[in-house]
């Protein structure tokens, strides 16, 4: 028999990958399909359930043939995924009854604003960690409840399945055998409550969903089941799950209390490990659950601070297709090298609203600063540093609730390889900012928490000992320059700060 490998399936929010492991970390394979992007209405946001599974199961048979191996030769799959979004479906026809809520959809602002008005965000806060907001998943089910016809008589009578998207994968990998979640995804729902590890009977009644449509809570790291027959050859045991973000905290092996990672992707999320102890934010952060062992009275639940920025590699996007001074995003770090600094331009991304610390929804963006002399390569370098300012807001903010100061931090995702963007980085944190030799951090996680569970890899020490540094980029910035710059960023975003709230 050949030497076994893992396969990782990391279905995103724009694209579905799968990624074959060998046991040193390093990649045997890949393939990735992008899909449809729904958008209805401004502000709503949706994807085809059937596609997300259709393209996650062609990128995994893909990957394994690249390979150039077959399904005995994988020890096992771990799954992680886009987190928050929403798939309802029926438990007879194994049919979603409505697309895909995405985690980016608004629609259910107005309601997290009644139950705001009601006065029911700190009790939500103390038991989920989350703020009260539309980006998590239980207004999205409360929604799909209430708006697709006869859905709650169904639910009630226990004939819909409700799950993130990992359950839904699970479910059509196990042939509709098995409908459960692991406690990093079930932690972004607002209905589980993270210090008991249960989902919560007075968050159930608040948000209106019954019990009888949620999925079972199982450990991050265990073998759940296997494969259906005939769908990848031989069974393969599914064995490990966790949300994009928590697997790309564990992939960087950032596996000890205080250690951070951000991750620049169309968004940015940075998340730091505080092991067992669940931080509450006095700085608008979110407390959530990272990853956990064990189920039961033998659960161990290892906490982390997240942090997200709503527009990071999108503001590249937008530089590219709304402003057309880019051809390709590739484009950007050379045009941004063109000038010596920003001329004094800072742009605020706020195009959907600021995310951690300020969530404000009715923020927009801002172009400030310009004068005559003021150029596209300008704009380019502000478009950069404003995703190290919104990210250095998150490290500060971190820093201030833990009490721990961070010697580093970790970086992944298709932006971390803007050498300009990440050095400035440095410079605003005044820490080293290192970017791992493998940047595929969010699936190698997953393919670490289903190695572990089948003694692929023996534990947490040997997967820290396979973490490499590709470059360090040491802080060159003075302490003075530091704080004047980011005085004039807070200065910026407070003139972005509700500006679409007459419009609400």
């Amino acid at each position: 028999m050949s030497e076994p490998y893992i396969l990782a399936l990391d279905q995103g929010t724009t694209s579905s990958r799968a990624v074959v492991f060998d046991r040193a970390g390093n990649i045997r394979a890949q393939a990735q399909k992008e899909f449809r992007q729904i958008f209805p209405e401004p502000g709503q946001v949706e994807h085809d359930a059937q596609e997300l599974w259709s393209t996650q199961i062609g990128v995994a048979q893909e990957a394994i043939s690249r390979a150039g191996l077959r399904s005995s030769d994988i020890a096992a799959i771990g799954i992680t995924n886009q987190r928050e979004t929403v798939v309802l479906w029926d438990r007879a026809s194994g049919q979603p009854i409505y697309n895909a809520i995405v985690w980016q959809d608004r629609r259910t602002a107005s309601e997290c604003d009644r139950l705001r008005a009601a006065g029911y965000e700190a009790l939500i806060e103390q038991k989920t960690g989350l703020r009260l907001d539309a980006y998590f998943s239980g207004t999205k089910v409360r929604w799909l409840l209430d708006h697709v016809p006869g859905a709650r008589e169904k639910a009630e009578r226990g004939e819909l399945a409700f799950g993130t998207v990992d359950s839904w994968l699970v479910y059509n990998l196990t042939g509709g055998e098995l409908h459960l979640t692991d406690a990093s995804n079930a932690s972004r729902t607002l209905l589980y409550n993270i210090h008991t590890g249960e989902w919560d009977d007075e968050l159930l009644a608040l948000f209106g969903v019954p019990r009888a449509v949620l999925p079972q809570v199982r450990a991050s790291s265990e073998v759940y089941g296997e494969t259906a027959e005939g769908l990848l050859g031989s069974r393969i045991r599914i064995a490990g799950i966790a949300g994009d973000q928590m697997a790309a905290t564990f992939g960087q092996a950032c596996l000890e209390r205080g250690m951070a990672k951000n991750t620049y992707g169309t968004g940015c999320f940075m998340l730091m490990n505080t092991a067992g102890e669940a931080v509450p934010s006095q700085n608008r952060l979110l407390t959530t659950v990272a990853w956990q062992f064990g189920e039961g009275a033998q659960a161990q639940r290892t906490y982390a601070l997240e942090g997200s920025v709503f527009v990071a590699g999108a503001v590249v996007q937008w530089l590219r297709d709304g402003l057309g001074i880019i051809r390709s995003s590739g484009e950007v770090e050379a045009l941004a090298r063109s000038v010596p600094d920003s001329g004094g331009v800072y742009l605020v991304p706020a195009f959907v609203g600021l995310g951690a610390p300020y969530w404000d929804p009715y923020a927009r963006a801002a172009l400030l600063g310009m004068t005559r002399g003021t150029t596209g390569a300008h704009i380019a370098r502000a478009a950069l540093e404003a995703v190290a300012f919104q990210s250095a807001e998150l490290l500060l903010a971190m820093q201030k609730d833990s009490g721990v100061m961070v010697s580093e931090l970790r970086v992944d995702g298709g932006g971390s390889t803007n050498d300009l963007m990440m050095q400035f980085q440095a410079d605003l944190l005044g820490v080293p900012v290192v970017r791992p030799r493998i940047t595929e951090t969010t699936a190698l996680g997953a393919a670490y928490l289903a190695g572990l569970a089948v003694g692929y890899w023996q534990d947490t020490q040997e997967i820290a000992a396979q973490w490499q540094e590709g470059r360090r980029f040491e802080p060159q910035m003075t302490e003075d320059e530091r704080a004047a710059r980011m005085n004039r960023w807070k200065k910026a975003v407070e003139r972005s700060r509700n500006w679409a709230e007459d419009d609400a």
